[in-house]
């Protein structure tokens, strides 16, 4: 069964797809925070803004095998004629997606992306992946298209990860919770993350444009 906290079709806000329109299927779960406040202190990735509990977001739900899962994504992909780019995120995506899943996606001619911590081996044929450590968290996955980094991170410093094969890496400023100012003169987050790119030419800047935009 998989457990779908939402599923919808916007732009991919940040990154190297920046604009690229997409179904982004959320899956419930994490493996380095359990969505709860009263656990947030501790948690490995304590800074997380995205509510990732249960199925009671826009086209969630419980699905009991790959078909239906399937069948209900591309329900939301509008254009018969271009193969859907699907974006797997959470939470935690790679706790619940399953190689035949992925097979099943790849038969109807999807581009399939996901955006993992990389703690978790990942099933094989997935098409861009994004790699997005978190704190002390120990990253297993060795290459990925991207690697985006929220900054500043204590315990997970740009250099860190700098031996992981990506061909972009980014840093992108870690948001206040509960505000929308990524590019307020308030996000302190936002100069670091502009002094870092200059000083470490390595690294680009990536901004949440989705939330700048107001879109999901």
């Amino acid at each position: 069964m998989y457990i779908l906290k939402e599923a919808f079709y916007s732009l991919q806000g940040e990154g190297a797809q920046t604009g690229r329109p997409a179904i982004f299927c959320r899956f419930s779960g994490c493996n380095l925070w359990n969505g709860k406040e009263s656990s947030r202190n501790n948690a490995i990735c304590n800074f997380c803004d995205t509510d990732i509990i249960g199925s009671d977001g826009i086209n969630g739900g419980k699905f009991k095998n790959d078909a239906q899962l399937v069948s209900h994504i591309l329900n939301l992909w509008p254009d018969s004629d271009t193969p859907a780019y699907i974006i797997f995120t959470g939470g935690e995506p790679a706790l619940q997606i399953t190689q035949s899943l992925i097979d099943l996606f790849k038969s109807k001619n999807c581009i399939l992306a996901i955006e993992t911590n990389g703690t978790i081996p990942l099933p094989q044929n997935i098409d861009w992946v994004c790699v997005s450590p978190k704190g002390k968290s120990e990253v297993i996955l060795s290459n990925c298209n991207e690697l985006k980094l929220v900054y500043p991170q204590v315990d997970a410093l740009p250099a860190r990860f700098e031996t992981i094969k990506a061909d972009y890496y980014f840093i992108s400023p870690k948001n206040p919770l509960g505000t929308n100012s990524i590019i307020s003169n308030e996000n302190s987050s936002l100069t670091q993350c502009l002094q870092y790119c200059l000083d470490n030419p390595k690294w680009r800047l990536s901004l949440q444009t989705h939330k700048i935009l107001n879109i999901d």
